[in-house]
């Protein structure tokens, strides 16, 4: 029974995962997210439901389009893919704890914002604000289920930290910082603070110590110079998930060092 469980949280992983690949395209283009249905991007012929199955379609079709023959990109079976394994991930390491859909929304909207960033360079609005009111109802709920006030306080009191802290650091070098990690980063101190003071540090220098080795690896590549916008959303969220999963226990570790 236990595996059935897990085996349909992925396949539900594997369905939003695919509804991720059409937000991460036209969320950036400013189109719907209904309407239309999904075609190709080569010859715009509608894409069949049975053309339309997470992975298995992609597999099938050998990665290109059934009507033109135009490549589908890898990344699409490998967002679905990463969603399935998070959700997975996400639900035996947690367990039904009320603050799991909390969770499982972030993740969802970590993968979609990180490839967004990648692409254009930009964290929308239209993500990002929306997800402060899922992140406040969701911690809210499992707050009232697990007599958690003080961790939802927490949430807020580290929220409002961050987002001040980013936006210090986005007035006082604007071409280094823009206001969508500002926002981002309000987001995310909500889930770190749910977590404990420990997860937010762990959380905020993270971002700052993988998003520096990229950009220093990048350089001595000669793949980037000095003067080259390289987005910093994909770093925070991978920080913040550091925070989430190990912060607590990297900051007890720190302490116990150093005292």
């Amino acid at each position: 029974m236990e595996v059935l469980v897990y085996v349909l949280v992925g396949v539900v992983g594997l369905a939003i995962g695919s509804f991720l690949n059409v937000v991460i395209w036209r969320v950036p283009r400013d189109r719907s997210v209904v309407r239309p249905r999904s075609s190709c991007p080569g010859c715009d012929a509608e894409i069949a439901p049975r053309d339309n199955v997470p992975v298995l379609s992609w597999l099938l079709l050998k990665g290109r389009c059934r009507h033109c023959g135009a490549r589908i990109p890898v990344r699409y079976p490998l967002v679905e893919l990463a969603t399935a394994l998070a959700f997975v991930a996400l639900t035996w390491g947690l367990g039904f704890r009320p603050d799991l859909p909390a969770y499982l929304y972030l993740a969802a909207v970590s993968i979609a914002l990180a490839m967004i960033d990648l692409d254009v360079h930009r964290l929308p609005d239209k993500i990002v604000l929306p997800s402060y009111v899922v992140a406040v109802v969701a911690l809210s709920a499992a707050a009232l289920t697990t007599s958690g006030i003080g961790s939802l306080l927490r949430a807020a009191a580290a929220g409002a930290i961050l987002f001040i802290a980013y936006f210090a650091l986005a007035m006082a070098y604007p071409k280094g910082m823009g206001f969508g990690d500002v926002k981002l980063a309000g987001l995310l101190g909500l889930y770190l603070g749910w977590v404990g003071w420990g997860a937010v540090v762990i959380g905020a220098f993270s971002a700052f110590l993988l998003g520096g080795l990229f950009s220093i690896g990048l350089i001595l590549a000669r793949r980037a110079g000095r003067k080259s916008g390289i987005p910093f959303g994909p770093w925070m969220l991978a920080g913040a998930w550091l925070g989430l999963t190990v912060g607590e226990t990297l900051w007890r570790a720190y302490l116990d060092l150093v005292l």
